[in-house]
Formats: structure tokens, sequence, C-alpha cells
């Protein structure tokens, strides 16, 4: 699923071409992934209208348009927006085509159909649950180490549920929560509320170092994600442990195990992130 370094860099690509341009018609070719309003009246939303910016929230794409609309897209597993300068669609799964006044197309393609595809007038963001109640995200003025410690407190759920809580932190995902703990050393089975003071910093520190490097790299590829262009990002030549079950750590050559926690698969160094009846582990440098 893309998180948000990957809806980040497509956002940022997104923005730079659509920013000022009209859309002059929608094809729809599965009404289903229209989650608000019904087919018909979200293509009379988008039709005729010029995009204003695109914006991102989250895992969320925003393109703004004009009177205070906007085209929300969640992109989930397989979702994905590209735009096509010679305005023809090559995906084979493409869902929704969106016509340009320059003759470009934005396509949203999802092989899965697993996103969901939202019109929204002025105020309506309420309408998409995790949209209206997402906590603050990574790199923003609100996610301060105050905060963080804060909303750890008193939590009795494993720390790396915790970080995929998009209430209390908005975008992260399971790739950048197993690259953030590493990077602190924390193991992901810990309670979150046991955290010290320390931990919390280092922690801290470590989910904003991770979903920056995410973005600089261009997103993480394993198969579906592609950014505005069609492209693949290359930040998974760089992960820690996400992915890399086995191998071994790139500190201390220790084989990278794959676990379940809270229903999702979880990777981590033993060694580097040690659990409570260990005493030979320590934190990675961040």
């Amino acid at each position: 699923m893309p998180e948000l370094p990957e809806t980040e860099v497509i956002r940022r690509y997104l923005d730079r071409h659509l920013r000022g341009r009209r859309i002059t018609s929608v094809e729809v070719r599965l009404p289903r992934q229209i989650k608000w309003p019904d087919p018909q009246s979200y293509c009379g939303k988008a039709s005729g209208s010029v995009i204003r910016s695109v914006g991102r929230r989250g895992k969320y794409l925003l393109i703004e348009l004009e009177h205070g609309r906007e085209l929300v897209f969640h992109l989930r597993m397989t979702g994905r927006l590209v735009l096509e300068p010679e305005g023809i669609s090559h995906d084979p799964y493409a869902r929704i085509l969106f016509s340009l006044d320059n003759g470009t197309m934005l396509v949203y393609g999802d092989t899965r159909t697993l996103g969901r595809v939202y019109a929204l007038e002025s105020g309506e963001r309420y309408r998409i649950q995790g949209l209206a109640a997402m906590g603050p995200e990574p790199l923003s003025k609100k996610f301060t180490v105050t905060y963080f410690r804060n909303a750890l407190y008193g939590r009795h759920v494993c720390i790396k549920t915790f970080l995929l809580d998009q209430k209390k932190i908005g975008g992260i995902g399971n790739i950048y929560a197993d690259e953030a703990l590493f990077l602190a050393g924390i193991y992901p089975r810990r309670q979150a509320g046991s955290l010290s003071a320390e931990e919390c910093r280092h922690l801290h520190a470590a989910i904003n170092q991770v979903i920056a490097a995410g973005i600089r790299d261009g997103g993480t590829t394993f198969r579906d994600y592609r950014n505005g262009e069609g492209r693949r990002g290359h930040h998974q030549d760089f992960l820690y442990v996400y992915h890399r079950e086995g191998e071994p750590c790139r500190r201390c050559g220790t084989p990278i195990v794959k676990e379940t926690v809270g229903g999702r698969g979880t990777h981590y160094c033993p060694h580097c992130q040690p659990g409570p009846a260990d005493n030979n582990g320590g934190r990675a440098s961040v």
C-alpha cells in the first residue's frame, strides 16, 4: 500500500503538471470504485472544473478544484494516478480517465480495485472517516516530541500497532513502521506506553528520518506502486529490515526475523531490537 512517502511523491509530480489545467471530460469504467457521490454526480462535479492544486493528507491524494471542491483518492493496495502526456491510457486496469484541456490524460488505475474515490464539496471531509479523524503527520509542525510522548502515555498496545493507527499518526504504514522501529532499536512488541522519554525522542526522530528518506528516494516499490509518471520508486534498495527476512542485518549481520504483530507482517533484527528477555541488543544510530 502506498504510504505517506509514496503518496507525497505522486502529489509533487502531479501538482507541477496539473495546476491550472481544466478537466474537459471524465470516463468512468468501473463505477463501484466511486464511493461518493454517485458516478453521474461525480462526473458532473469534476467535468469542466479547473485544478487549483494537488494536495495530500496522510495516504490520501486531494485534487483541489475551483469552487472549493476536491477529488479524493485513497489508493490503498494497488491504486495509482498516472499522467499520460499523449492523452491515451496504456493501463489495462484503468478505472477512471480524466481528459485535460492540454491534450493530456490523468488515469486512475487499480489492479485489485481496492482503492476508494470521492468528490467532495467544501466542508465535506467528514464523509471520509479516515481522513476526518487523522492524526498529525511526520515532518509536520504538529508532530512534536511532546505530542508523541503524550499520545504514547498509558497505551498498552504494541508499539508497532500504535504506529499504524492513523488516528494517532497519519501516513505511516507497515514499511516505514518497521524501518523506524529498527533505527530506534525498539522491539515491535513493546507496549507503547513503556517507552522511556529517551526512547520516545529516538523513535520520533527515526519516524521523521525514514519518511524523509522514502520521499527522497521516490518511494518504495516491490510490485504495484508507481509515481505520477508511471515509474517505480527505489527506496526498497535501502531498507534495513522490511522485506528482508532471513537476510543479514545491515548493522550487525544477524538474520532479520519476520513475525506477525497485530495481524501485520513485521520485520526486525533480534540483536539490534532485543525483546524483554534479551540483554545483548542496542540501538542502531538514528
